[in-house]
């Protein structure tokens, strides 16, 4: 069962139309795989075990030709999912059971999905490691003593450890891409409004998106092609052709493209010298694949003022109800967070908008002369599960408990598409993952970009034996 249990979505669809495999046994093997691993990883905080059998044997009973029929997808415990228990990592939730499905998961069930169950975060997603007082902290599946990163890290373990083909994560300063790079496995953040967010607290900010996870470019590409599109309750959505993702993964050439390489941003942040070089090496194997490589980087300067600013901003909106009536059951780094949005006049939120717009323009520039951004997702590998953030880089102290994830936060501000694709491991064993931006709506051209390298470097995506696989 164990080899089901790491098939891709899109093997497990199209043996299902054969008939050689039914959607009721993938489930069990994922169960399988829950049951025997998920007691020591904790990815999975809730399991829907008889909803999700009963949804099975239906779709094994009673065949379509839904593009996601009868495939296991793991939600993430900030996602809104009706009739099963959702607490945001928060003690203030911890029983809280929705009336109604989030829009994404009422489209994964639209094309046949199968939802297994609730993947943890840390309390209200705010950190890069995933661990709450709900549930507790969840551990990587390639060195459980070691982070899975945040705050999608339950979906990014639950994918790795072969507990569900493709789970939905969120991500604003890095969400999806940091677990996904720390393990092994594909994270897609994509234009703001692409993927629709239903219900949503700022549905004019564009800064947080929700999206897909999986274990290769073509299952990610799979599932954006279903979540995708327009609905009047999501304010920046819009149309999109969905097919041009799956075409774009069954014809991946990049003979021509322009990419710009940068191991840090222009000196963003320092960045493990290791993860550098083997994120170099893989975007070089881009070039041998015909793309044209050249060392240059966008000027991100004023991105602190930045991520400051929003990052605070959201916190007041999200979450200053839940700190007046509830700071004492709250973790003291999310009230941290808070408070020093709490702080923030109109003058300092103003300033780092404007920075904002700057950096924007900077950076819609120097992508005009390049069709992707290559760099390293993380300028870490993973710390101890125990750390809540990493303090120093290659000797380095940080300035604050953000920058370490700035790689990603830069990104995020600029509302560009970016895919994070595992391209090596350390000498440790450790997955590295590779950040693939692309140029404004442009996810196809990522997509493409990402799938060939993907078949070029040929990584494993499944961890040791020690580690989840038997």
């Amino acid at each position: 069962m164990d080899d089901l249990a790491f098939a891709d979505a899109g093997d497990l669809v199209a043996r299902f139309r054969a008939g050689d495999v039914s959607p009721s046994e993938a489930l069990d093997a994922c169960l399988e795989r829950i049951d025997a691993v998920d007691p020591l990883l904790n990815a999975y905080v809730t399991v829907d075990r008889e909803a999700a059998i009963a949804a099975a044997a239906e779709a094994t009973a009673r065949p379509s030709g839904r593009p996601l029929h009868g495939v296991p997808v793991g939600i993430k415990d900030l996602t809104e999912t009706a009739g099963v228990r959702t607490t945001y990592g928060s003690r203030i939730y911890a029983d809280h059971v929705p009336a109604t499905d989030a829009l994404i998961v009422a489209r994964l069930r639209a094309a046949g999905a199968i939802i297994l169950g609730k993947t943890n975060t840390p309390e209200f997603g705010a950190g890069g490691n995933t661990f709450n007082d709900v549930f507790g902290a969840t551990r990587n599946p390639w060195n459980p003593d070691l982070t899975c990163g945040g705050s999608s890290g339950g979906s990014a373990v639950a994918l790795a450890a072969g507990m569900s083909p493709l789970a939905e994560g969120s991500d604003l300063g890095g969400s999806l891409r940091t677990p996904a790079a720390f393990c092994g496995v594909v994270g897609f953040r994509t234009t703001a409004g692409l993927v629709p967010v239903w219900p949503d607290s700022l549905p004019f900010d564009g800064l947080a998106v929700t999206g897909p996870m999986a274990r290769s470019v073509a299952d990610c590409a799979l599932m954006l092609s279903v979540v995708a599109g327009p609905d009047d309750r999501a304010p920046l959505s819009y149309p999109v052709d969905t097919a041009a993702f799956t075409d774009a993964v069954a014809q991946p050439v990049v003979s021509g493209t322009r990419i710009a390489w940068t191991p840090d941003l222009g000196g963003l942040l320092p960045v493990d010298p290791e993860i550098a070089a083997i994120c170099e090496c893989a975007v070089r194997a881009l070039e041998g694949l015909g793309g044209r490589v050249t060392d240059a980087s966008p000027d991100v300067s004023g991105l602190r003022e930045i991520v400051n600013a929003t990052r605070g901003l959201s916190m007041v909106v999200d979450h200053a109800d839940h700190h007046a009536e509830h700071r004492d059951v709250m973790q003291p780094g999310l009230v941290g967070n808070i408070e020093q949005g709490l702080a923030l006049t109109a003058p300092m939120i103003a300033a780092g908008l404007r920075r904002r717009a700057e950096l924007w323009e900077r950076v819609a520039t120097f992508m005009a002369g390049f069709d992707l951004l290559c760099l390293p997702t993380v300028a870490v590998r993973p710390f101890p599960v125990e750390q809540a953030y990493p303090t120093a880089i290659a000797g380095v102290p940080l300035a604050d408990y953000t920058q370490w994830f700035h790689l990603t936060y830069a990104i995020t501000v600029t509302g560009l598409p970016a895919l994070s694709l595992p391209v090596g491991f350390t000498a440790d064993g450790l997955p590295v993952g590779l950040q693939i931006v692309g140029r404004h709506r442009d996810e196809a051209g990522v997509l493409r970009a990402a799938a060939a390298l993907e078949r070029e470097l040929a990584i494993t995506r499944r961890p040791p034996r020690a580690y989840g696989s038997r």
